[in-house]
């Protein structure tokens, strides 16, 4: 259970120093949109090729060219993904959410939070984190695209 032989330790040791330089290099020539965590399919994306690495480097049925490949097609996928939201807004709305707004001049929306199903304590800890007291001290809680929950203080007198 805690040692098989050194051929599996010699094999991650072996896939592992050429897989990750590999996946950098991937993600070097498809630019930073591919990791950007806008939405919710760029975080399953992320996950999908962390979860293809950890894949490759401990499941011996796995090839380390099959892993590649399948590295390459999750980050040619995210790039066709994101060039077509770009450029098709039927596209966009098809595969990105949009920001919900949760709190509105310091009252809580009941009924967009229990759409997007967020509890009042969370709405509240995102005040807190966002540096805002009370409901009343803020202008907007917003969930965004990604999960995030941004805060938008409320104006002070000038």
């Amino acid at each position: 259970m805690l040692f098989q032989d050194w051929t599996g330790l010699l094999r991650v040791l072996l896939v592992g120093s050429l897989a990750y330089p590999a996946l950098v290099l991937f993600l070097r020539v498809s630019g930073k949109r591919t990791l950007a965590k806008l939405n919710a399919f760029d975080l399953v994306v992320t996950v999908a090729l962390g979860s293809t690495l950890a894949t490759v480097l401990l499941n011996r049925s796995v090839t380390l060219a099959e892993g590649l490949v399948a590295l390459l097609l999750l980050i040619g996928l995210q790039f066709l993904v994101a060039w077509l939201s770009v450029r098709s807004t039927r596209f966009s709305n098809l595969v990105k959410s949009e920001p919900t707004l949760l709190l509105h001049q310091g009252r809580l929306l009941e009924e967009a939070m229990r759409r997007q199903r967020v509890t009042r304590e969370e709405v509240l800890a995102a005040l807190r984190s966002g540096g805002v007291a009370t409901p009343e001290q803020a202008a907007a809680v917003v969930l965004e695209t990604d999960g995030t929950m941004s805060v938008v203080p409320a104006g002070r007198p000038g």
